[in-house]
């Protein structure tokens, strides 16, 4: 409905999800996106991508 195009449309429910799933999990979205944009060029195998779960990321 307001994406120009099915491939934004997916991209802003992905965006979106991660979004409230994080909202559930820990109290700092910010400082989750912060953290998981610095780390996830790091992430070399799908273990380490899977470490950056919003439910696995413990932030202090």
């Amino acid at each position: 409905m307001f994406s120009k195009s099915q491939a934004a449309a997916k991209t802003s429910v992905n965006l979106y999800s991660l979004i409230e799933t994080t909202k559930a999990n820990n109290p700092n979205v910010y400082e989750y996106f912060r953290f998981i944009f610095k780390e996830l060029p790091n992430a070399q195998s799908v273990k380490d991508i899977e470490a950056l779960l919003p439910w696995k990321v413990a932030l202090g």
